[in-house]
């Protein structure tokens, strides 16, 4: 069950105006094309927690026949009387109390109009796995012997992304091959950042991005009326603020050994990059490491990394932080939660001498996601796979590749002001002699990403983008 804090912050956020709507066209499109599709649909939606799910959900189901259903994580005798008194209120119908699913939905069914297609939406589907595993085949029952010969939408959503693909999406799982469709949610995209804070410069956009990613329910904690460090004063460093004690809320409804789950993560973004160095700067036995980062892998907050120009092998990898929010509140909050209590001031100017520092490896990862996400005129045909690459003692921060053309981008990304782009491309050039893929034959082309430059720099092959560049890639649609 939940903890009294958990469901203190819960109640905050059920009770918090709604986002604001942002992007999100292509799932919309996706949902409402399957509502027209004339047969019976059933979609499972899948996301972290705060991403905009639910907005999503409800936005599309705006104006339609639908029956909305939050589950709870409670013996499931009483989810489905919750279930029966919920519909039976909201459609002023008597249904039986009988404490089965089937003959609640035969009763549903028989009632509702089925001229225009009906959606069914539980939320937070999970939570019922967790405490009564058989509901799966039950689904499974439900859908083939009932649902799926009407004419209805049904859409099981969660934020447990391990327990969606494992349990539900999986090939073991009962419910598979049932579904006609499936949407993972993913935070915003940068493009989307201004439109949450429009007041906001390109750099202070990013800098907000390496706070919170693009997780719109966060993005909503900040005001651009307000400096970033006044943000993140009023955020991160106030104990009263849901992005204080979000990242251990987080973590407690998924995990248990929740101390051990951070300091692994810290070790992580302190620079513990292979599995020895992570045991040894976690405290945590060599022998059972490997359980650890594999929960953190199964709940997306970890990655393995691999060079871009080679396929993935066993050994050859480094372990990643995946997520910006925690990456930060493991960083700035974390390790001064006594300091935040008793002087904030002081870890406020932690923050601040260290940001830049830090803003290094989140700028990389902005310019990997602008190659894709902004159309940067930088590569124009498909199939484009984009990534870093190490060997020995050297590493380019992004190597983008094209197998069919032969074509190849070496990328150094510096988040800091007057850049010479002439001594970055000598470097540049430099390394990428050493990069084994299609040698001989490959078209070499080289792009310095900076916040500005020092003078004019013309080199053949050599593109330069700064944050003018990225300003004008980020405008909104409509302006």
């Amino acid at each position: 069950m939940l903890s009294a804090e958990i469901l203190k912050y819960s109640s905050l956020i059920l009770s918090n105006v709604l986002l604001k709507f942002i992007d999100r066209d292509d799932e919309l499109r996706a949902l409402e094309e399957r509502y027209s599709s004339g047969r019976p649909e059933f979609f499972i939606i899948y996301g972290r927690r705060r991403v905009g799910k639910t907005e999503l959900i409800k936005r599309f189901a705006s104006g339609k026949d639908h029956f909305y259903f939050l589950a709870k994580e409670q013996p499931i005798e009483l989810e489905i009387e919750r279930f029966r008194e919920k519909f039976a209120e909201k459609f002023d119908m008597h249904i039986e109390r009988n404490g089965e699913w089937e003959k609640i939905f035969k009763t549903i069914l028989d009632k509702i109009n089925q001229k225009s297609k009906f959606i069914f939406i539980i939320d937070e589907f999970p939570f019922w796995i967790s405490k009564h595993r058989p509901i799966l085949s039950e689904f499974q029952y439900l859908w083939d012997e009932l649902l799926g010969n009407k004419n209805v939408f049904l859409i099981l959503s969660g934020s447990s992304v391990s327990m969606m693909e494992n349990e539900v999406l999986a090939y073991k799982s009962p419910l598979y091959g049932r579904r006609t469709g499936q949407l993972k949610i993913e935070p915003m995209k940068l493009g989307c950042l201004q439109e949450f804070l429009p007041g906001y410069s390109v750099e202070d956009l990013f800098r907000v991005y390496g706070a919170v990613g693009g997780v719109p329910f966060y993005l909503k904690e900040f005001n651009d009326g307000l400096t970033v460090s006044e943000n993140i004063k009023n955020t991160f460093f106030n104990k009263s603020s849901l992005l204080y004690v979000e990242a251990e809320i987080l973590l407690r409804e998924e995990l248990r050994e929740v101390t051990t789950y951070f300091n692994i993560m810290k070790a992580i973004i302190d620079g513990a990059t292979k599995l020895a160095e992570i045991s040894s700067k976690s405290r945590v036995d060599i022998t059972n490491i490997n359980k650890y980062l594999s929960t953190l892998i199964n709940l997306g907050l970890v990655r393995k990394e691999y060079p871009v120009t080679q396929p993935p092998k066993f050994k050859n990898f480094l372990y990643v932080l995946n997520d910006n929010y925690f990456r930060f509140w493991l960083r700035y909050v974390y390790p001064y939660q006594e300091e935040i209590e008793e002087d904030v001031a002081t870890v406020l100017k932690i923050f601040e001498d260290d940001y830049s520092r830090y803003m290094g490896l989140i700028f990389e990862d902005i310019c990997k996601k602008s190659i894709r996400d902004f159309r940067i005129p930088i590569f124009n045909f498909p199939g484009t796979k984009t990534g870093t690459w190490w060997h020995k003692e050297q590493e380019i921060d992004i190597i983008a590749l094209n197998d069919t053309t032969k074509e190849v981008l070496f990328c150094e990304c510096k988040w800091q002001s007057e850049v010479n782009a002439k001594k970055i491309f000598a470097e540049l050039k430099e390394k990428a002699k050493s990069v084994q893929w299609n040698n001989g034959s490959r078209k070499e082309y080289y792009a310095i990403f900076a916040k500005s430059f020092m003078g004019i720099t013309e080199e053949p092959d050599l593109m330069l983008f700064d944050l003018n560049d990225f300003e004008k890639a980020m405008k909104p649609r409509n302006s």
